[in-house]
């Protein structure tokens, strides 16, 4: 992926950090001894809620001022060997101790930099993941199975827990909509450029003479909302309906009008869960789903705002936007975003996500870091 990690390359020594970046740094390091002796204050000690801030700022403050610290220690250990290289003696140490340095220093560099990136609070989240059918009839339901089964293998593979809320499966297979839960450490953070179209290119099952067809599906990866913070609705503007629920389960989930289906009557939102036996707890699930709906409305309308500005790569995650293309015949995965072409679809599609995750991230990343440089101009 060339240029992909433009604002993360080597540089040459010395001070290969830019000056906005050192200033930055310089006030974690002011910051830590504020928070030294905040900390150390009878009256901040007895209120447990402020020392409990405090403590958690102060570990994050502490990590980004000791990895500058070994920065500035390791910027004069590669000055002092540079003078060295004057002394025949001592040229051959000096040589090794300057590759040494400028190595760790590249890693540190690139390291501090991401550090100082704004963090979305949202990526520490849990998500719900939907995937829908679109255009091309059965084959695109049967694509949104392959997609299912994607997401929760390479779930599986990250120690993730994985709960299915609401299904509407294919009469042949696959599924017109479902809704996956996703619960572990950073999933919205590693999932929310997974929101868009994904378009599958393959001769499908039922096709006699062999052509390829196109189909597609959209993703949709919603945050899970903190309850403190989450939008508050008026019990009024919901209507809530109880149905029998369908597909598996055994004979007391067909009997029993178990299902809950809500709708925000203001906006039309819907949201609905039939995974549980229980009416009370489908209910609880189903009002999490319409409270990440309402949320991420409100996101991606923020976010198309933000859009009109300027043009990011990753584009703000709207299910009308085209990121990626699955081509069976070729065995290639295509990210139009940040072009990226993968040919190991096969891996891709049993959860092997993991290079198209973290090279969207550190597009993302690059992004915001010249953001950053823009705004300190």
């Amino acid at each position: 992926m060339p240029g992909l990690l433009l604002f993360f390359a080597p540089a040459h020594r010395i001070a290969a950090l830019k000056p906005f970046l050192r200033q930055q740094l310089e006030r974690y390091a002011l910051r830590l001894s504020e928070l030294d002796f905040l900390l150390s204050r009878q009256d901040i000690m007895a209120d447990m809620k402020q020392f409990m801030a405090l403590s958690r700022e102060h570990a994050d403050v502490a990590q980004v001022a000791g990895r500058y610290a070994r920065h500035q220690q390791r910027q004069s250990d590669l000055a002092a060997a540079q003078e060295m290289l004057a002394d025949p003696d001592m040229a051959d140490m000096a040589r090794e101790e300057i590759a040494s340095a400028e190595a760790e220093l590249t890693e540190l560099e690139n390291e501090l930099q991401r550090m100082l990136l704004p963090r979305d609070p949202d990526d520490a989240r849990a998500a719900f993941l939907e995937i829908r059918a679109g255009t091309g009839g059965d084959e695109s339901a049967l694509f949104a199975g392959d997609l299912l089964r994607m997401y929760t293998r390479f779930a599986e593979r990250r120690g993730w827990k994985t709960e299915l809320i609401s299904e509407s499966a294919s009469e042949l297979g696959g599924y017109k909509e479902v809704v996956l839960r996703v619960d572990g450490e950073d999933v919205y953070g590693h999932l929310r450029f997974e929101s868009g179209g994904h378009r599958v290119q393959r001769v499908p099952a039922t096709e006699t003479q062999g052509r390829i067809h196109t189909s597609a599906c959209t993703v949709a990866v919603l945050a899970e909302p903190d309850e403190a913070q989450a939008v508050q609705i008026n019990p009024a503007d919901l209507r809530i309906d109880t149905y029998r629920a369908s597909g598996a389960g055994g004979q007391h989930i067909n009997k029993t009008d178990s299902a809950v289906r809500i709708t925000h009557l203001p906006t039309g939102i819907v949201a609905e869960c039939q995974d549980d036996r229980s009416q009370h707890r489908n209910k609880a699930k189903a009002l999490q789903v319409l409270l990440a709906r309402i949320q991420e409305k409100e996101r991606s309308e923020r976010a198309a705002k933000d859009a009109a500005e300027r043009k990011g790569l990753i584009g703000s995650g709207d299910r009308s936007d085209r990121i990626r293309t699955y081509n069976y015949p070729q065995g290639r995965l295509t990210d139009h975003r940040i072009n990226l072409t993968l040919y190991k679809l096969s891996f891709i599609l049993e959860g092997d996500l993991e290079e198209v995750v973290q090279s969207l991230r550190a597009a993302r990343e690059a992004e915001q870091l010249a953001e950053l440089e823009v705004g300190a101009a």
